[in-house]
C-alpha cells in the first residue's frame, strides 16, 4: 500500500500468509488513489498485483482522497460492476488525503444512494498539523512526539463531527481504529440518538500503550508509530470496556508494516516517520489472550467479534462469518491450550520488528481452512499456495442500511409535520 511517500512492506503474499498463520480467512484491502489519480485505474491495479498471490480470499476498499464529478462515478462503477461497496474518507494527513467537510457530506450522500458503507479516519487534520508542529518546534523530534502531537480531543472532536454528517444525510458510518476513550463515547453518544455507527477498535490500542513511542531503542519506538497513536493505559481498559458494552463490535488490524529503514526516513522528524504497525497474524491471538482469558469476553463474543460481526457488515455473511450449508469452507480450528509467543522470527511479516514481540498467548489457531483446503497447520505452518486467494466482490446495501429507508421517511414526516405548523 502506498504511504508517505513509500510502500507498506507486505504485500498480498506476505499479508495473506500473515492472515492465515493467524486464523483470518479472508481480508479486505484498502485501495488508495493518488490525490488527482483514478479509483477505476488504482482498482485495475490491485486487481493485477493480488492475481494468484493470495493464500486467502480477499476484497477492497476504496479510498476518497479527492472529491469531484468523476470520483463520484467511478465510486458507482466500482459499487455496481466490481463490488466494492464500501470507502473510506480521512479527517487527517492534512494536505495529501484529507477532505473538507463539504466534500465529506457529498461523498455521504452519494455512498447512501449507492449503498456503499463510508468509512471513516477520525483524527482532525487541521489540528495534527498544528499541534505536530508545536511539538517539533519545543524540542521533541523523536517517536515520543508522534502521540504528543495527535492527543484525544483530535480524535473526538473528527468522530463526533464524522457522526453528525451521518446523523445530517441518514447514512450508516464506520469509524476505524478508535483508539481512545473520547471517541468511543462519542460513538455511543451518536448510536443512542439514533446514527447507525459501527466502531472498530484494533489489536495495536488494546495491546500497547503510548510508553512506547518513549523507548530507548528508536526502531522499537518507531515500530509502535500509527495513527490515531497509542494511547493511555487508561484508554486500553475503556476500549476493552467499549467492546464488552458492545459500542465497539469489530475488531480489525490496520495491517500497515514497515521495515527499519522505511521508519528510519523519520530519524530526525516524527512527522516523517511512516504510520503504521501490523497486526493481522497477532489480531486473533492477542484479543483472545487479554480478552477470554482475561475474563472480559466470552468465546461466543470472540468468534462474534473477529468474524461474524465484520462479515454482517461488509456484506460477506453468511458467505463468510459462518459454519453452515452454502457457506465458503473457510474454517479456523481454535486450540484453547495451544501456547504461541508472538515473534518475529516465527511471524510471516516482512516486517524485522514486532512490537508485540515477546507476548505469550494461551489458545491459537490450531489449524486454518480455506476453501475446504488445509491452508495452516501449527506444526507444519502455511501449507496454502498463493493461488488459493480469490477476489470476492460484495453487493451492496448491506445490514447498517436496514433502517435507512424507514429513517428517511421519519424524517419527511417530520418535516412536513414542521412546515404545516408554520402555514
Amino acid at each position: 500500500m502506498p504511504f508517505m511517500g513509500t510502500h507498506s512492506i507486505d504485500d498480498f503474499e506476505s499479508g495473506t500468509r500473515c492472515a492465515i498463520a493467524g486464523g483470518t480467512t479472508h481480508v479486505i484491502d484498502f485501495m488508495i488513489p493518488p490525490r488527482t489519480g483514478s479509483l477505476l485505474e488504482t482498482y485495475r491495479q490491485w486487481a493485477e498485483k493480488s492475481q494468484g498471490k493470495a493464500y486467502c480470499d480477499y476484497g477492497f476498499h476504496a479510498c476518497v482522497t479527492a472529491w469531484n464529478d468523476k470520483v463520484a462515478k467511478e465510486l458507482a462503477v466500482l459499487a455496481r460492476e466490481h463490488g466494492v461497496t464500501s470507502c473510506k474518507h480521512f479527517l487527517a494527513y492534512k494536505g495529501s488525503l484529507m477532505l473538507a467537510a463539504p466534500e465529506v457530506i457529498a461523498s455521504f450522500t452519494l455512498c447512501k444512494q449507492l449503498g456503499i458503507l463510508p468509512m471513516v479516519h477520525a483524527e482532525d487534520g487541521e489540528m495534527v498539523a498544528h499541534q505536530q508542529r508545536v511539538i517539533f518546534e519545543s524540542g521533541i523530534h523523536g517517536p515520543e512526539g508522534h502521540p504528543l502531537s495527535r492527543p484525544p480531543p483530535m480524535e473526538a472532536l473528527a468522530v463526533r463531527m464524522s457522526t453528525s454528517f451521518a446523523e445530517l444525510v441518514n447514512c450508516p458510518i464506520y469509524i476505524v481504529h478508535n483508539s481512545c476513550r473520547e471517541a468511543a463515547l462519542e460513538i455511543r453518544i451518536a448510536q443512542e440518538r439514533g446514527v447507525r455507527v459501527i466502531g472498530e477498535v484494533i489489536v495495536a490500542h488494546l495491546m500497547r500503550d503510548r510508553s512506547a513511542c518513549s523507548d530507548p531503542d528508536w526502531d522499537l519506538a518507531a515500530a509502535h508509530v500509527l495513527s490515531p497513536p497509542l494511547r493511555a493505559p487508561e484508554d486500553m481498559q475503556a476500549l476493552w470496556a467499549a467492546l464488552q458494552a458492545g459500542t465497539l463490535t469489530v475488531t480489525g488490524s490496520d495491517h500497515c508494516a514497515f521495515t527499519r529503514a522505511q521508519k528510519r526516513a523519520g530519524k530526525e522528524d516524527f512527522r516523517l516517520i511512516p504510520n503504521g504497525m501490523l497486526g493481522i497474524e497477532e489480531r486473533m491471538l492477542a484479543i483472545w489472550e487479554r480478552g477470554v482469558n482475561s475474563g472480559r469476553i466470552s468465546r461466543e463474543e470472540f468468534v462474534n467479534m473477529t468474524s461474524t460481526a465484520a462479515a454482517r457488515v461488509f456484506n460477506l455473511y453468511p458467505r463468510k462469518g459462518a459454519v453452515a450449508v452454502g457457506s465458503d469452507a473457510d474454517l479456523v480450528v481454535w486450540d484453547p491450550a495451544l501456547e504461541r509467543v508472538i515473534s518475529a522470527r516465527t511471524h510471516q511479516s516482512r516486517a524485522e520488528i514486532n512490537p508485540l514481540e515477546g507476548t505469550r498467548c494461551l489458545g491459537a489457531p490450531s489449524v486454518t481452512i480455506v476453501g475446504g483446503r488445509l491452508a495452516y497447520h501449527h506444526l507444519r505452518g502455511v501449507l496454502a499456495r498463493p493461488d488459493w486467494g480469490r477476489y470476492v466482490p460484495r453487493p451492496a446495501f448491506g445490514s447498517a442500511f436496514s433502517l435507512v429507508p424507514r429513517r428517511d421517511t421519519v424524517i419527511q414526516e417530520e418535516r412536513a409535520r414542521m412546515a404545516a405548523l408554520r402555514a
